[in-house]
């Protein structure tokens, strides 16, 4: 991926974080999903998808989370958006709590975060026009709204990502997957989002197409003054697209810092292996892989003490009993590690 992003450049002082506002903040959040069995159906288990994940993201930049698959990610993004009902913990969307928010109330917020899904494919709807899919959320929102002035909006939205007036009759079908992604992005700014949640939005695209995809997400977050939250499995993308990043595992973040220094110094075992396994694109230089021994255990009987413990190279007795704290090692530089002070 290296090779082939041409991203504007997305540098920024690791001081500027510290002035924005911030827009979302996430305290403890936690997202069990209930395991029923027995003739009764009771539950008698839980997979702890997101168990106590704190952070946050201010006005204007891109959060990069990052992990392996089943680490709890996307969960996390959805729980945000209320697509799923956090088991603990607390949401705080511009300055209000939407943890608990319902009906009427959440509906009018939704306006203001929206989401790119991971696989075009599946989450356009077949049986409608492509004008009809990005029209429909404003209909609703601002039903108002005169329609000819709707559809001159939704012409400029296919537009700006990329898409012919004519693309508005047509049916997602007749689309390649790197356009029906452009037709999801253009959906998801139909309303003038503040904070825009991106699932894997380009894992699921050939590769030679998702430097224009990550290239347009950047163009459009100037443009809207957009704040991302951006999951994703690739290092090399999300270095790209980040001002900062949080790495996850097993439902837990493990280090969260600006892109620069997770790439120059990364403090947690973890974050080291998933650094050493990044591709180099200079063959003079060389640098050690940390191959991880051993199966990410199941979220529904994780580990105790440290969730990396049976896996880390690093592992003492004290970390299978020693649940470690996120903490500030470094200004602005978190991990979540008894052996890093």
């Amino acid at each position: 991926m290296n090779n082939i992003i041409d991203l504007k450049n997305k540098d920024k002082a690791a001081s500027s974080h510290t002035k924005k506002e911030t827009l979302l903040e996430v305290i403890n959040l936690k997202t069990h999903y209930p395991i029923k069995g027995g003739f009764f159906r009771r539950t008698i288990s839980h997979v702890k998808a997101v168990d106590n994940v704190s952070f946050s993201v201010k006005k204007g930049e891109t959060l990069g989370l990052v992990g392996e698959s089943g680490c709890g990610k996307s969960t996390a993004g959805r729980t945000i958006l209320k697509l799923l009902n956090p088991t603990a913990g607390k949401i705080m969307f511009d300055g209000e709590d939407i943890t608990n928010l319902r009906g009427s109330k959440l509906r009018q917020r939704r306006k203001d975060f929206q989401m790119v899904f991971q696989d075009p494919y599946a989450s356009l709807n077949p049986m409608q026009m492509v004008g009809d899919i990005i029209t429909e959320p404003i209909h609703n929102y601002y039903p108002k709204k005169k329609s000819r002035e709707i559809k001159q909006e939704v012409l400029e939205l296919l537009n700006r990502v990329g898409l012919p007036d004519d693309a508005y009759y047509k049916y997602a079908h007749e689309f390649s997957g790197g356009q029906r992604q452009r037709i999801g992005i253009a959906r998801a700014l139909a309303l003038k989002p503040k904070l825009i949640i991106a699932d894997e939005p380009v894992s699921a695209l050939d590769v030679s197409v998702q430097s224009q995809v990550l290239n347009l997400l950047n163009e459009l977050q100037d443009d809207f003054d957009l704040t991302y939250l951006f999951i994703a499995h690739d290092l090399s993308v999300v270095k790209h697209m980040s001002d900062r990043i949080g790495i996850m595992y097993l439902g837990h973040i493990v280090e969260i810092a600006d892109k620069h220094s997770i790439y120059k110094e990364p403090l947690h075992p973890y974050t080291q292996a998933l650094i050493s396994a990044v591709p180099e694109p200079d063959p003079k230089r060389k640098k050690q892989r940390i191959v991880l021994q051993g199966d990410v255990p199941s979220p529904e009987n994780p580990p105790s003490g440290c969730p990396f413990h049976t896996r880390c190279p690093m592992a003492v007795d004290k970390c299978s009993t020693i649940t470690p704290e996120l903490k500030e090692v470094k200004p602005g530089h978190h991990a979540a590690c008894i052996l890093v002070d």
